[in-house]
């Protein structure tokens, strides 16, 4: 109950924004604010594998693909071919397929994206538990390079594979109906209602976030990140932690993908880049690494100035940069600096120095 009340302020200050955008006309706006939240629901999640579990991932981009992808090409891709097979047969039986027409007036027989969501959520969280089993057991740069090279091979996978869409993606994604009367799209008509389901969806991962951290588990993870060994010796299964851990936040990665791909109707490449890894571990680390709210934070800001174009072509190269300044200037986030002791500090220098001048 005590962390509901906490995303309390949040919650108005959502509220708050869509009124003042709809007194200023400037509702367009909420597009970029939604995006941000989707994006941000990774980027919580990654807090929690880095920040308290102390597990690098540099491989996160490819679990938003993986899920995005998935959702898409099922639900997109006709099974009108292989009607007459048993398992397309059955899937229509248990009511997990969808019929519509497609561009050119075809019958389209597709993959309902409820059931698209589960396969996605589900494929990913396994292959988490695939790659995490080996992978956790390395440490440093080493699972930093382990979980880049998975990243690697998931941009590749889309890419070469012509299911995927190749180079050109997936489009046409259909509107993702959550319940009757309310969907997940890109129409314009549903613009404030997918605002509020995208901000819906993100504190409802917050509050799940802030119960795990302040739980028996949230502090296990912490003795893990403090000091493994110590931990082990104190009767913590640090292996399975790390691992529930690491699937817990690509989970949160590929739930992530889906919606942000039913809302935007598509998904390409681009979204399982190395350089998409980089920023989601940038803006961990400059929100603070153990601070999920600053993770937060940063998460919004500054998927909200790129998607609003404001580094321009520069974009992966300012993130890379926030990355070295970080890590040279605040390796424990930004709000760890004491912006008012560092100016104190900057006064008294000055006056030093000048009674030595006098």
């Amino acid at each position: 109950m005590k962390k509901l009340l906490s995303v309390l302020p949040l919650l108005a200050l959502v509220i708050g924004i869509h009124f003042l955008t709809s007194a200023t006309d400037t509702m367009f706006y909420l597009t970029q604010m939604t995006m941000s939240a989707y994006y941000s629901l990774l980027i919580i999640g990654l807090c929690v594998l880095m920040g308290y579990a102390g597990q690098i991932s540099l491989g996160h981009a490819g679990f938003f693909a993986i899920g995005g992808y998935i959702s898409a090409a099922l639900t997109t891709h006709s099974l009108v071919p292989y009607k007459d097979s048993a398992l397309v047969v059955f899937l229509n039986s248990a009511g997990m397929l969808m019929s519509g027409q497609d561009l050119y007036g075809g019958t389209l027989l597709v993959v309902s994206p409820w059931a698209a969501c589960i396969v996605a959520v589900s494929t990913a969280a396994i292959i988490a538990v695939i790659i995490g089993i080996p992978v956790l057991k390395l440490k440093g740069h080493y699972l930093a390079m382990a979980t880049l090279g998975f990243g690697i091979i998931i941009y590749r996978v889309v890419l070469a594979l012509e299911y995927f869409g190749e180079a050109d993606g997936i489009s046409e994604v259909p509107a993702f109906v959550l319940i009757p009367g309310l969907s997940v799209s890109g129409n314009f008509s549903d613009r404030v209602a997918n605002y509020y389901i995208a901000w819906g969806l993100l504190l409802v991962g917050m509050v799940l976030l802030l119960n795990l951290i302040d739980s028996r588990v949230g502090r296990a993870l912490r003795g893990i990140h403090g000091s493994g060994e110590a931990a082990d010796a104190m009767g913590v299964n640090t292996s399975r932690f790390k691992l529930q851990t690491f699937v817990l936040s690509a989970v949160f990665a590929a739930v992530a993908g889906v919606f942000l791909t039913h809302y935007n109707g598509g998904i390409g490449p681009s979204e399982a880049g190395v350089m998409k890894s980089v920023r989601y571990v940038a803006i961990v680390a400059v929100g603070g690494m153990a601070h999920l709210w600053g993770a937060l934070l940063m998460g919004i800001v500054l998927n909200f100035l790129s998607l609003r174009g404001v580094f321009g072509s520069y974009d992966d190269a300012v993130f890379g940069l926030i990355l070295i300044l970080i890590m040279l200037f605040a390796p424990n986030g930004i709000l760890s600096l004491n912006i008012r002791h560092r100016l104190k500090q900057l006064v008294n220098r000055g006056k030093q120095d000048r009674e030595e001048e006098v």
